[in-house]
């Protein structure tokens, strides 16, 4: 716990060069990501069990509170995307780290000019949703509902803790530096190959979800579903889901595979940058 406080306070407190401001908004930016898909996890699988539940919070994700969420999601994604790959890139060829702040920079670059597009893109599908004066969850309505998610979060970040904690005292010793170990060392290797990976399925997610087609078009009645050639009649968010789910291309249910495959990714990757996070 002392490990972690220290690593908040001075990474606040110190003024680093772009280097380190790079790994603290790495890790912010993939604690936002992570977040943000535990719920999704959740709520998805809501669409399966709980309907009712599902458009409820589907409700919710079109408010505005949530609208500005879903800006703040989209910013931590590609940030964290671009730089992974900086990071990946650098740890391929150690000779080119002499140039790892002017590739910090093009980090940057890069993400500012592939977010104002992809923000004015984002704004028009919010301004189209707003000008029909649609049914909007109250704040109220939805400090109740996240209250619960809020909750779950806080246990699983303790639950990290206590099990860094432990693991900390189990192996504590004086010897000082160490080789990394098997485990160690796959992990290390999972997450660049996975991180590869899932920019390729995360950018395609976001750009059927949130440019081509924004979020609120899941309750959009009798539009088509992205993806498919299915018309969504009721206008619900469950038969959206389904509809995707259900599009079968030679037999192959490939949104259900496209969907698990990255979420399976993201889980792994995720819970080990979190373990990452709090070792720091």
């Amino acid at each position: 716990m002392t490990t972690l406080v220290t690593t908040v306070t001075e990474t606040l407190r110190y003024r680093g060069k772009l280097g380190q401001w790079s790994w603290a908004l790495h890790r912010i930016s993939g604690l936002g990501t992570l977040l943000f898909l535990i719920l999704h996890v959740i709520d998805t699988s809501w669409a399966a069990f709980y309907p009712d539940l599902y458009e409820d919070a589907i409700r919710q994700y079109q408010s505005p509170l949530f609208t500005i969420g879903e800006f703040a999601l989209v910013a931590c994604v590609v940030y964290h995307a671009f730089n992974g790959l900086r990071i990946i890139l650098l740890d391929y060829k150690p000779s080119w780290w002499v140039y790892q702040r002017r590739a910090a920079t093009l980090v940057f670059v890069a993400t500012i000019v592939v977010l104002a597009p992809t923000f004015a893109l984002m704004v028009g599908h919010v301004l189209d949703f707003y000008d029909e004066d649609p049914d909007l969850a109250g704040l109220d309505e939805i400090i109740e509902i996240q209250a619960q998610f809020a909750a779950g979060f806080v246990v699983i970040v303790v639950a990290a803790l206590a099990l860094s904690a432990l693991y900390g005292l189990l192996t504590r010793d004086d010897r000082g530096f160490e080789v990394p170990g098997r485990l160690e060392s796959t992990l290390w290797s999972f997450m660049r190959l996975s991180g590869v990976l899932i920019v390729q399925l995360i950018f395609g997610q976001l750009a059927m979800m949130h440019v081509i087609s924004g979020v609120f078009d899941i309750t959009g009645d009798g539009m088509t579903v992205i993806g498919t050639d299915i018309t969504n009649e009721s206008g619900k968010a469950v038969e959206f889901v389904g509809a995707r789910w259900d599009m079968l291309v030679a037999g192959v249910a490939i949104w259900r595979i496209y969907d698990g495959l990255l979420l399976a990714l993201v889980v792994i990757h995720g819970l080990n940058g979190l373990r990452y996070v709090v070792n720091d």
